[in-house]
């Protein structure tokens, strides 16, 4: 089934939303928050024209606490603009998180350390700076993590991935595995995950520059897949090329779906548009020729792939980052972070991975979002990112744990 016949267009404004501005480097969103949330149920709207999943639709709050399977409170605060988080296996336990400026974090038994594991130069201004972060599928052995850097290059900037070596204090940078990954102020992308398939996945951004992301031969606009020690996948979609799809504006989320292993990603949108995605081999996404439910061909004559979800012509989201729930009543249910938009995405999908239904969760509660991911516990992290745009709440940034009720 082609995606122009499955996609959903969220043309419709939802019934609570503001209309923000078109890109996440220029909106100017506040956080109306009066301190850190301790405990609270979700506010919710879905959009008119798709169908509601639990909780929306509840007539009473008490009806939403009932079915709203998580209790909220602050795992960490006073935080400086986090972007990811990844978990140590059991029996390590410890919760490794990257803030945007440089560090390296680590909670330990619950409670923040007040030093980095490791400090690394960033940008002093934009988007860029130590970014996404995953754990070595062998990490209890080996110690590795991954990260997505961007580093000053002279009078610009650029990205790269780093193979850490973490130990029980500090963290040290073991190798440089892809660098001159193309960078900017803006659009850097920055999520790395591994897949199903234990390679390393990578989006990039366009860099503000939009003949890159049609351009196969540039890492810039893309989603790179890559084996652990850097080198080119034998089975990548085009030879000796670490590109796996392309035509991306900025794409800042990656999951899996665990039951199918399909792989979805979410965009920002130059003007609202902004996308969910699912992710093909040698995909083309469009960008910059198409958005919405726009449709056409590539330079190749291939056909340009529309999103599976967008935000419509009136509304931006900025997603970020994205999470599978894997226990407990929401299992299979996907959950992505908007800092524009400011709320969780909560979205549905049906047997065949399409997206079935939309609401809109903790809207204008915390925020602008960075980053939702799931514990190997079922408690989700909300990660905030408030401190560069807006007006910081008190205790701003933070990671918010929501631990499961249904245990």
């Amino acid at each position: 089934m082609n995606k122009s016949s499955r996609r959903l267009s969220l043309t419709a404004a939802l019934a609570t939303a503001l209309l923000y501005g078109c890109t996440e480097q220029t909106d100017n969103n506040t956080d109306d928050n009066s301190g850190p949330v301790q405990s609270k149920s979700p506010t919710v709207s879905s959009p008119s024209n798709l169908p509601t999943a639990s909780p929306a639709g509840a007539e009473e709050e008490s009806s939403t606490e009932k079915t709203f399977p998580y209790q909220i409170t602050t795992l960490a605060e006073g935080l400086s603009l986090p972007w990811e988080i990844a978990f140590a296996p059991a029996p390590d336990s410890r919760i490794f998180f990257t803030e945007r400026p440089g560090n390296l974090r680590v909670i330990v038994g619950g409670k923040l350390q007040p030093q980095p594991l490791l400090e690394v130069p960033a940008p002093s201004y934009g988007e860029g700076g130590l970014l996404g972060l995953t754990l070595d599928p062998d990490f209890a052995n080996n110690g590795y993590a991954y990260v997505y850097h961007s580093y000053p290059d002279g009078e610009e900037i650029s990205n790269r991935i780093l193979r850490l070596k973490i130990g029980e204090q500090s963290a040290e940078i073991d190798m440089v595995l892809l660098d001159d990954i193309p960078g900017s102020v803006n659009h850097n992308g920055g999520r790395i995950k591994f897949g199903p398939d234990g390679m390393l996945y990578v989006t990039t951004g366009d860099r503000s520059e939009t003949k890159l992301p049609q351009d196969i031969t540039s890492l810039a606009g893309k989603i790179l897949r890559l084996a652990p020690d850097g080198s080119v996948p034998k089975n990548n979609p085009f030879e000796g090329s670490l590109v796996y799809s392309y035509g991306h504006r900025n794409p800042q989320g990656l999951a899996w779906q665990p039951e199918t292993s399909l792989l979805y990603s979410s965009e920002h949108g130059s003007s609202a548009h902004d996308e969910i995605n699912l992710i093909e081999a040698s995909g083309n996404y469009g960008w910059p020729l198409i958005q919405g439910d726009e449709s056409g061909s590539g330079q190749q004559g291939e056909s340009l792939q529309t999103p599976l979800v967008h935000s419509g012509s009136n509304e931006t989201w900025a997603p970020s980052g994205m999470t599978f729930i894997t226990q407990g009543p929401w299992s299979g249910e996907l959950l992505v972070a908007a800092l524009a938009g400011q709320r969780l995405l909560h979205i549905t999908l049906d047997k065949e991975g399409q997206a079935a239904s939309l609401e809109t969760l903790f809207e204008q509660d915390w925020g602008r979002l960075r980053n939702v991911a799931e514990g190997p516990d079922g408690t989700l992290y909300v990660l905030t990112s408030n401190l560069d745009r807006g007006t910081p709440s008190e205790g701003d940034d933070r990671i918010l744990a929501l631990t499961p009720t249904w245990k």
